[in-house]
């Protein structure tokens, strides 16, 4: 086990990146440097590297869609499939995330894939290429975009030190996720409820804080932004996969056009689903009674 000296408990060594978090958690910028800076650059640096699977899916999709040859023998979709089972094999192989996020990563491609077969049938949207490793109409990477959200939510709990307060008890949070989950199938049916559901989720979680440590002290935010604000990364994402043709909605069947607004609701509730599922592999903490709160930044 390695310990930071500013962090309130033990980082677990099992990845490549443990080490390089305590030097980079413990280095001193030279005088004259702005705190502020040095902690806003880990910030970012921490937030690339949870976003790791997920960043090179993205870039897998954009360079086969400019760069993979119409005539090969291997359909792209099948390439993507074979190319993120090689990136999943190759992290736990280099140590590059732990395997309760593999875990992670199955649950997640399982959860997504069920949802595809259902949403390419009720038409929501498509894929428009062929490929030979599919399930109904759904090529298997597919999955993996599920996945990547999984993935990078269980790296930036770790990562971050994630610690709560006035969360509310775990089965609250299972029932909701799991009537979301149902929501997404049943609204093709019955009244689409999920207004009803972003109620009782503002309700439930309206108190709730998360806290952080990115470098020397504890911060927080409301969690209810904080899952808004990777609701509103993943919609861009989304933009991005779509420009290369990772699957298409009706409304980009002649040519891309950007993904509807509408769609962050939907990502925020896939999110909160997301959430509580890593949840289930992760003991909700609340900070210590002494944690340390950041001060204002100061100008050096």
């Amino acid at each position: 086990m390695l310990r930071t000296n500013t962090a309130s408990q033990t980082i677990p060594a099992a990845t490549r990146f443990a080490g390089i978090r305590v030097g980079l958690e413990t280095f001193a910028p030279p005088p004259g440097w702005p705190s502020w800076i040095y902690e806003f650059l880990l910030f970012g640096f921490k937030q690339a590297w949870a976003c790791l699977f997920g960043g090179l899916m993205l870039a897998l999709l954009m360079a086969t869609h400019l760069f993979y040859p119409d005539d090969a023998a291997l359909p792209r979709y099948d390439f993507l499939t074979l190319a993120a089972l090689a990136i999943q094999a190759a992290m736990l192989l280099f140590r590059l995330e732990t395997l309760s996020e593999a875990k992670v990563i199955l649950a997640f491609h399982v959860v997504g894939t069920v949802m595809e077969v259902f949403k390419t049938y009720a038409g929501s949207w498509e894929y428009p290429e062929a490929s030979y490793l599919r399930i109904g109409d759904v090529p298997l990477f597919s999955g993996f975009m599920y996945a990547a959200v999984g993935s990078y939510i269980a790296r930036v709990w770790r990562i971050f030190d994630f610690r709560y307060t006035a969360y509310p008890p775990p089965w609250m949070t299972y029932a909701l996720a799991a009537a979301i989950y149902v929501n997404f199938f049943a609204h093709h049916y019955l009244v689409d409820v999920r207004l009803a559901l972003f109620a009782v989720l503002g309700a439930l979680h309206m108190r709730t804080r998360v806290y952080f440590r990115v470098w020397q002290s504890d911060r927080w935010m409301p969690l209810l932004l904080g899952w808004f604000l990777v609701a509103a990364f993943i919609w861009l994402a989304e933009n991005i996969a779509t420009f290369a043709r990772a699957w298409t909605y009706p409304d980009q069947a002649d040519g891309w056009a950007m993904v509807s607004y509408g769609k962050l609701g939907a990502w925020y509730l896939l999110m909160y689903i997301s959430f509580v599922l890593v949840s289930a592999g992760h003991r909700v903490h609340r900070p210590a009674a002494n944690t340390p709160l950041a001060p204002e930044p100061e100008a050096g």
